[in-house]
This record gives C-alpha cells, sequence and structure tokens, in this order.
C-alpha cells in the first residue's frame, strides 16, 4: 500500500505546496499520520492558519430580505407577492461585503466533515480553531459544490487550499458505504478504497508531470501534458475524420529530436491471467488495449515528422508489494515500446530515482 508520506510527496508536486509562504510545505513526521483525513486535516490546518493572517477573502454578496427600514433598492413584485406591507416591510434588496463566499464555504464545509471522522483528539482541536473565524459562513452539500472554479490574481491563493478539498471530499463520495461516519479516510482499509480510485489516478498522472516539469526544467527537457496526436490519414481518405477516437496523451518528453510519450496507468492489477473453468492456463499478460494505444500514438507522433526519434512508455503504478515488478522494452516497427512499473510503495527517494532513471535512458540526462 501506498505511504501517507508518500501521497503527500506526490501531493506537493501536483498542487505546488510552496504558494502560501511554505507553511504547508514539510510537514514533520508525515510517516506518524495514521491516514489520509490526519494529513488533510494537518494540511488544512497550517494553510488555513496562513491565510487568515492575510485576511479570508470577501465579495459583495447580495441579500434580500424584508426590512422595516429602507436599505438598497426595493423590490417591488417580491413586496406585492409576499404582501409584507401588511407588516410595514418592504423587501429590500442590497448588497453586503461578506467573507461567506463560495471558496469560505468549500474551506468550512471540509473541515465540518473532517471533524465527523475519526481523526486524533488533537486534530480536531486545531480545526475547531480555525472553524472559530468561519462563524459568518455557510456550508454546502457536498453533494452539490460546484467545483469548476475560476481563479485570478484576487482568490489564486486559495487554489492549494481548494484542490485539497476537492480530493477529500472526492474520497468521501467515492464512498458506496451508506452511513455518513464510514465513509473514506477513517482507517487503512477504507484509505485502500481511495488509493484504488479513479481520483488517485488523476493524481498519480498530474504527479508525473510535475515532477519532471519542476526536476528537469534546467535540463533541456520539454514536457507536455494532454497534448494531442492527429491521425495520420492517406491523402485520398473519404472517411468521417469527426468519427476518429481523440488521441491525447498523458505525458509527452522532448528533447532535442527524442520523444518520448507516457501513458500513466494506475490500475490495482496491470497484467491479467487466461482461466478456463476458473483453471489459470496463461501466464500473466498485458493489457492488449494498452499497448495498442501506446502504439498508435507512437506510430501516428512519428509520422508526423520522421526525422523525429519517437518512444513510448507505459507506466503502471505498482500500489502493492505483491504487485507484479515489469520492466520490458521491444522493438516494434522502429520505435521502442517500453512497459514499466512505477513502485510507489517504497521510500520516495526511491521514487525519484525511478523517474529519473527513465529520462537517463531515454535521453542520456543524468539529473
Amino acid at each position: 500500500m501506498i505511504s501517507i508520506e508518500n501521497i503527500y510527496y506526490m501531493l506537493s508536486y501536483y498542487f505546488k505546496f510552496d504558494a502560501l509562504n511554505n507553511k504547508i510545505k514539510n510537514i514533520d513526521n508525515i510517516e506518524n499520520y495514521d491516514n489520509i483525513s490526519e494529513l488533510t486535516a494537518q494540511i488544512l490546518f497550517r494553510g488555513v492558519n496562513a491565510l487568515l493572517k492575510i485576511g479570508l477573502s470577501k465579495e459583495y454578496i447580495l441579500y434580500s430580505e424584508p426590512l422595516s427600514t429602507l436599505k438598497g433598492k426595493i423590490d417591488i413584485s417580491n413586496s406585492i407577492k409576499t404582501m409584507s406591507m401588511h407588516k410595514k416591510q418592504l423587501i429590500c434588496l442590497y448588497d453586503n461585503f461578506s467573507i461567506n463566499f463560495y471558496l469560505n464555504k468549500i474551506i468550512k464545509t471540509a473541515i465540518c466533515e473532517l471533524l465527523k471522522l475519526d481523526i486524533k483528539k488533537e486534530s480536531k482541536e486545531e480545526l475547531r480553531k480555525i472553524l472559530y473565524f468561519f462563524k459568518e459562513v455557510e456550508t454546502i452539500d457536498i453533494y452539490k459544490i460546484n467545483w469548476n472554479i475560476q481563479y485570478n490574481r484576487n482568490n489564486q491563493i486559495y487554489r492549494i487550499l481548494i484542490s485539497i478539498c476537492h480530493l477529500f471530499i472526492k474520497g468521501l463520495l467515492i464512498s458506496d458505504l451508506p452511513e455518513r461516519k464510514k465513509r473514506l479516510f477513517l482507517n487503512a482499509p477504507n484509505d485502500e478504497k481511495i488509493l484504488n480510485s479513479r481520483y488517485m489516478s488523476e493524481l498519480y498522472e498530474n504527479f508525473i508531470f510535475r515532477y519532471y516539469l519542476t526536476e528537469f526544467k534546467e535540463k533541456n527537457i520539454k514536457c507536455y501534458h494532454k497534448s494531442n496526436i492527429n491521425w495520420k490519414l492517406d491523402k485520398d481518405n473519404k472517411g468521417n475524420i469527426e468519427m476518429l477516437p481523440k488521441m491525447e496523451t498523458d505525458i509527452m518528453l522532448t528533447c532535442g529530436n527524442k520523444i518520448l510519450i507516457i501513458d500513466a496507468k494506475y490500475y490495482p492489477n496491470y497484467t491479467r491471467k487466461k482461466y478456463n473453468n476458473e483453471e489459470i492456463i496463461s501466464k500473466d499478460k498485458l493489457i492488449s488495449e494498452n499497448l495498442y494505444q501506446i502504439f498508435s500514438y507512437v506510430k501516428n507522433k512519428n509520422l508526423e515528422n520522421k526525422n523525429n526519434e519517437v518512444s513510448g512508455m507505459l507506466l503502471y503504478a505498482k500500489t502493492n508489494k505483491d504487485n507484479t515488478d515489469i520492466n520490458e522494452t521491444y522493438k516494434m516497427s522502429g520505435n521502442k515500446i517500453s512497459v514499466r512499473s512505477l513502485d510507489l510503495t517504497c521510500n520516495f527517494k526511491d521514487i525519484e530515482k525511478q523517474l529519473n532513471e527513465i529520462v537517463e535512458e531515454h535521453f542520456n540526462i543524468v539529473k
């Protein structure tokens, strides 16, 4: 199983933790955290504390309520509908500059959800301290949060904290357990559900991209995320191009005329056996559709510019020590296709070493 320490380091690359004056970077004794919820609580406590020193952001919020004295504009239509004038009141519309705006609501909601879980007493006390400053802020139904947030220079500092809240609340929603108190992040067995989830797949892919982008930016390695590859069609093609599936790479590394396309795969099991009446009739085999996919990416990318040396790699996440270690390289129609497992269960220094070896092998560049 992936350690809490490794999850933290993956998060630190994904969300660039140094944005809040390093307040939530380099958390001490990460290995002592029992579960993901403890780690989330500590990140939010540090991050919100730093945010409070700057000041919670505010925005103008439109209020509508019956008042005995005029304030703002009169809502004549609603005043007539509600017959508020019989009570010597009018429905007034007015703006109030308040901390009760959406990003603060998300943070408060995440803190309240954390307080319902089985985390240490000290962690709960820390969260309650910062919750005091959110008295005027409302909470949101976690099923109705709109995560499509537009950031600008005024609210950019919230990006990390909202991203952490997103990861945490998404983990709660993934659970199919009916009882609220038995949702994810309670203990190691439940943590395993989030560690095998689709959301961890997103974290894994983004961690690899951010790692290469950060660690090799001075080594002439260019990193691309979610790049499109065009189908190389013949000139006399008459088929409907719009019906062809989109080819979008997870990660692409380039240096000179060398290109490496990495498809990051996060599966509990990344090899398959063939069964006949529950009897194994073949050894472990690679997942065929993954291999077809990376082969198609490489060949079409190579045809865009035949002077480029294009290689492909399936990089599977090893999340359990029982998973098979893979390190295979094949020469297919003139291109190199590799299949490797990235062991996320070991020390993070070893994870870095594995990622560095990939660059060294394909580009002859040592970090």
